[in-house]
């Protein structure tokens, strides 16, 4: 039995500081003490008429001709005091903000009801030595009762209450300790332990008041919760409702596109097995739809390849991300097919793949499109390249004179004549390197070079490029003996590129500058202009294929759009990287970087 009491006991405790616990989270403690500012403001008439009621029966008794000028003094002071509470009560009220700084107006209201007290302890400690026995009595129940009195009044502040009681007992105790007579003093002496026992039941009413509020505030915040909280459920529920439609609509979307589509889309369990498939998928592999439900996507692979699909497969499934490849998959028919696959994984919230999407292109035709496409670009290239230099070697022959002087007129036209033959030349041999990069039949020779010699010959290379142009190029800063592995050929191609641009996009009379340094293992090469710099459109184009700039300086200065390609390129097979920055002042540095040797 005291087991079980003490149980229900320990139980009722834990519920009741959990309960505690729960209300001292949700009150707001500034606003409980406005609530209590409020409760004592709210009680200040209450003060106020029985401060004028108590103070008429106590003129009344005490009015007598001798002390008439003190009592209408303390009269004056009685209605001094009143009209400055009557004001702070009309000042509390009349402040939208008050509950803004409830600790100011609580300040204040402590500062009153010492004043009032005082008030009172003013008049018994004044009219009490000079009456007789009888109303010598009648002031002590006064004050006594005007004690009691404040404890209901300002139950919601103990110290408010303290101040009030101190004021109004205290003068009157320092007068019967003062007055002589025993019992007087002995009275005095009572007098601090009733003022003991009043200060600390107000503070247990404080207490209780506290606790009331909170709970009030607490409950009145929970309720507007709960109204915020239905409100913003029913909210929900009309949005969710809402998006059970949409997905019910975007299922039924993606059910029709999915057979509709014209690429074949299977749906996997996460092993690999076919769940579903589509119209197109039927016709790709040959099989109707219940004939590849339920068997393994590995049977449509062609066996030599079954080890590159199962190390796919575990990719996805350990990653859980998206994969695209191509797979030579093989039909009912036993022809072989390159397809193009997208395959997604679908994960539900605790990880697992539910069911993995693959999407699928038959690109055989493509493909082979494009191998004839490329043999055709090479053999073209190769068979214009030889007539194409022919013909501009006999130009050169002309505009040099050695065949004989021709008339101005004739001679701006072959001169026109053998710089476009040049720019074609340059397409087609920028078309082979990149049909050889593409094909991996580029070579390199890699050796170990000097880099500052391989630029210094670079600049003496494209010098009369540049004289075209009326540019100069001028080494900033270089070094010497600094060494990189290259090709030769390929690294001069790469700074031949570099420089023409330059050239092309840099202001008549100016200098492109070439400046060499190190950057921690690489040697980083940089190539200066002040042309109008590169929009910002088209910065994340410039290192593809045909890039140019659509600009009408950019087509009247020429190229293939292909260099830049080219070079990044041929860097990245140097093992090293390339880029470009904007250059401060205007213009454009590209820049790229070799490993040092």
């Amino acid at each position: 039995m005291n087991h079980s009491s003490t149980a229900e006991g320990a139980a009722l405790a834990v519920s009741e500081k959990s309960l505690a616990s729960g209300i001292t989270g949700r009150t707001d403690p500034r606003a409980v003490l406005a609530a209590r500012v409020e409760q004592l403001y709210g009680q200040m008439w209450l003060g106020i008429l029985t401060t004028f009621a108590i103070g008429a029966i106590a003129t009344f008794e005490l009015w007598e001709l001798r002390l008439r000028e003190l009592v209408l003094f303390w009269w004056g002071l009685v209605l001094l005091i009143t009209a400055a509470s009557a004001g702070l009560l009309y000042a509390y009220r009349s402040r939208r903000d008050k509950e803004a700084d409830p600790e100011q107006w609580l300040r204040w209201l402590g500062i009153a009801a010492l004043a009032a007290g005082a008030n009172w302890g003013f008049a018994g400690a004044v009219f009490f030595p000079s009456h007789t026995d009888e109303q010598q009595v009648f002031l002590a129940f006064l004050l006594t009762g005007m004690t009691a009195a404040g404890i209901p009044v300002y139950a919601a502040s103990w110290p408010i209450f303290a101040l009030y009681a101190a004021g109004a007992l205290a003068p009157f105790t320092y007068v019967l300790a003062t007055f002589g007579n025993r019992l007087f003093t002995e009275i005095a002496l009572l007098v601090p332990m009733f003022y003991a026992i009043n200060v600390a039941i107000a503070y247990r009413l404080t207490q209780v008041f506290h606790s009331g509020y909170r709970l009030r505030h607490a409950y009145g915040r929970l309720t507007r919760d709960y109204s915020v909280l239905n409100q913003r459920l029913e909210r929900q529920l009309v949005e969710l409702d809402e998006a059970r439609r949409q997905v019910e609509a975007s299922g039924r979307k993606l059910q029709l596109f999915a057979e509709r589509a014209p690429i074949a889309v299977l749906e996997l369990d996460a092993n690999g097995a076919i769940t579903e498939v589509n119209h197109a998928a039927e016709l790709l592999f040959g099989y109707a739809g219940g004939e590849l439900i339920g068997r393994h996507f590995s049977f449509l692979v062609r066996p030599e390849h079954h080890d590159e699909f199962k190390a796919r497969w575990k990719r996805i499934a350990e990653s859980h991300a998206s994969e695209a490849g191509v797979i030579r998959n093989t039909r009912r028919d036993g022809i072989d097919l390159l397809c193009e696959w997208t395959v997604t994984p679908l994960v539900n919230r605790e990880g697992t793949i539910i069911a993995v999407v693959a999407q699928g292109r038959d690109i055989t035709a493509q493909r082979e499109a494009e191998r004839i496409k490329k043999e055709f670009t090479s053999t073209l290239s190769h068979e214009l390249r030889t007539p194409l230099t022919s013909i501009i070697g006999s130009l050169q022959l002309v505009n040099t004179g050695i065949v004989g002087d021709v008339p101005p007129d004739v001679s701006e036209l072959t001169v026109v004549a053998e710089r476009n033959s040049q720019r074609l030349l340059d397409l087609i041999n920028d078309l082979l390197d990149i049909e050889k990069m593409e094909s991996g039949k580029l070579t390199m020779a890699p050796e170990v070079l000097a880099i500052d010699e391989v630029v210094r010959e670079a600049m003496v290379l494209n010098k009369a490029f540049g004289e075209r142009f009326k540019v100069n190029f001028e080494m900033q800063s270089g070094l010497p003996g600094s060494e990189v592995t290259a090709d030769r050929k390929r690294l001069l191609q790469v700074m031949t590129n570099l420089l023409s641009n330059a050239a092309k996009f840099s202001p008549e009379g100016g200098a492109v500058e070439i400046a060499l340094r190190e950057n921690g293992s690489n040697v980083r090469v940089a190539v200066q202009d002040r042309g109008p710099g590169i929009p910002e459109s088209f910065r994340s184009r410039i290192f593809g294929r045909f890039a140019q700039a659509d600009s009408t300086a950019t087509r009247q200065k020429g190229g293939t759009g292909l260099g830049l390609a080219i070079c990044k390129r041929l860097v990245e097979l140097m093992h090293g990287k390339i880029g470009f920055e904007a250059r401060a002042g205007g213009g454009t540095t590209f820049w790229f970087e070799l490993p040092r040797s």
